[in-house]
């Protein structure tokens, strides 16, 4: 019996075209990060390395600290000093890209509809964004913070997806068994890992990210109205 649906969030709970988000997420970094000399092409060179960094972290550090450490091994010890302008653009700048993204009600409706049942929900996003960047891609789903008993974030997290380690790590933290959950996501490299923990997984394929052509038949999949039948709410 399912008590613990995880949900994804970009391109699952938000309608996201990836190309677009990252346009406007990139190009409000550069240019929020003008003023501390960096250059727009390095610095988002370096942003994606250190992201890539993140995913191949072996759970020795935080990703946020296996981020920092990448950061500083390429710039140097002395680029740490500019974190807090990283921390101004993700607080005072990023809230602002909301129509790099869609929107898409049933999210809500469906979350709601699964407290209302007696469902836990949390959100396992992969965890490659601070929190408050985090909180307001929630937010522009409609969501809020507060909806999910737990969201990872780069600080509360030591992996990523697609590593089945990040899942481990969801069940270990919630204490539940991996049979009694359901990952909810859009893509089928990253959510499709969580079976690797054991847990079941449902594509939700509005935003579908299907990379290496994953046969659709051998997993539930379809839109909100078929999750909701899926968990006869």
């Amino acid at each position: 019996m399912i008590r613990t649906v995880f949900f994804d969030l970009d391109g699952t709970l938000l309608p996201m075209e990836i190309n677009t988000f990252v346009t406007a997420y990139f190009g409000a970094l550069a240019r929020a990060l003008a003023p501390c000399g960096y250059d727009p092409k390095e610095l988002i060179d370096a942003v994606w390395a250190g992201t890539a960094a993140m995913v191949q972290n072996d759970g020795s550090c935080t990703n946020e600290e296996r981020f920092w450490q990448y950061f500083a091994d390429r710039f140097g010890k002395d680029a740490l000093r500019d974190i807090p302008h990283f921390e101004a653009f993700y607080r005072d700048v990023f809230p602002t890209l909301s129509d790099s993204c869609g929107y898409n009600p049933d999210a809500k409706r469906i979350v709601a509809k699964l407290k209302a049942a007696g469902y836990t929900a949390a959100l396992a996003t992969n965890p490659i964004f601070p929190a408050i960047a985090t909180e307001a891609r929630i937010r522009w789903a409609g969501l809020k913070p507060e909806d999910f008993v737990l969201y990872t974030t780069y600080e509360n997290s030591r992996f990523c997806k697609p590593n089945p380690a990040y899942y481990t790590a969801l069940l270990d933290w919630l204490a539940v068994p991996a049979e009694e959950c359901l990952m909810i996501g859009n893509d089928t490299d990253e959510d499709l890992a969580a079976r690797r923990a054991g847990i079941p997984v449902f594509l939700l394929t509005d935003c579908l990210i299907n990379k290496n052509g994953f046969d659709l038949s051998d997993c539930p999949h379809g839109g909100f109205a078929e999750l909701a039948a899926f968990l006869a709410i």
